[in-house]
């Protein structure tokens, strides 16, 4: 037995192990998926966005504001995006990329939001992609410094006594 399908079998089993077999798509399948996901988000159906997330999706939240940081599972993404919604974001896709395993979309983020302060500016989310689901996100702005400032505008915490109570 050759060196090479000793190491092939060891990490085939250290995989099954860790986790058992994600399937991997086509990068054409990954694309659409993601594709179709920024159409569920532009049509609001918040059901349908959450069909594309794994149970045990993390969603990455670049910078230093009340919405920032990672979001783990379906219930805090989903809430996460509820927030979202209250400052009327919109997503246009500019480019998408993919592999059997990754989708990178470059897109253009606005909120519009009547007489308040918006923010308009280009990101880039990298999705792993396993079993046709997302499983986790990352996100990456082009101007974090004006990411922040709108978020902490938007989205005021609560006076520090409400911060700080357990329910």
């Amino acid at each position: 037995m050759s060196l090479r399908a000793i190491a092939g079998g060891a990490v085939l089993t250290s995989f099954i192990l860790m986790g058992g077999i994600a399937r991997a798509a086509s990068p054409e399948e990954n694309r659409k998926m993601i594709s179709d996901y920024y159409a569920a988000y532009a049509s609001g159906d918040m059901d349908k966005v959450a069909s594309f997330f794994a149970d045990d999706i993390l969603w990455h939240i670049p910078g230093h504001h009340p919405l920032a940081g990672t979001k783990r599972g379906k219930q805090e993404v989903a809430a996460f995006f509820q927030q979202l919604g209250k400052g009327n974001f919109r997503a246009e896709l500019i480019a998408l990329i993919a592999d059997e395993n990754w989708v990178i979309d470059m897109h253009r983020g606005w909120s519009n939001r009547d007489g308040l302060a918006n923010v308009e500016t280009v990101w880039v989310l990298a999705f792993k992609i396993e079993n046709g689901k997302i499983k986790e996100a990352r996100n990456f702005s082009f101007d974090q410094a004006a990411a922040d400032s709108f978020f902490w505008q938007a989205y005021r915490l609560k006076p520090l006594p409400d911060r700080l109570k357990t329910e």
